[in-house]
């Protein structure tokens, strides 16, 4: 209810139907109606998800600013934020070491 309080009558948000159809579809694997142990953990920690890829992924999509797939200097100095906050970079200590690659 602190999200979202269902009025009778009223339409439900995109995002309510959106979540709806991840439970049905994604969470609730014996479909059940409600979520286990089990999935729970699925959920959580995902064994086909690979953490730190899709956290690169986010950081190059988000500093990219000019889509080749690589980042400059000024790329990520301009998001510093983004990355010295980031498990990628161990929050930002891992800036601080002399890299090759950068």
């Amino acid at each position: 209810a602190d999200m979202f309080a269902n009025e009778e009558g009223g339409p439900e948000p995109d995002w309510v139907i959106t979540e709806r159809e991840q439970f049905s579809d994604f969470r609730d694997l014996n479909k059940d109606g409600k979520m286990d142990k089990d999935e729970i953990q699925h959920w959580i920690l995902p064994q086909d998800y690979d953490h730190a890829l899709a956290e690169a992924r986010h950081l190059v999509y988000e500093s990219d600013v000019d889509k080749d797939q690589k980042l400059t200097k000024e790329e990520i100095l301009d998001n510093w934020n983004m990355f010295v906050g980031s498990q990628a970079t161990n929050y930002g200590e891992d800036l601080t070491r002399n890299h090759d690659e950068l």
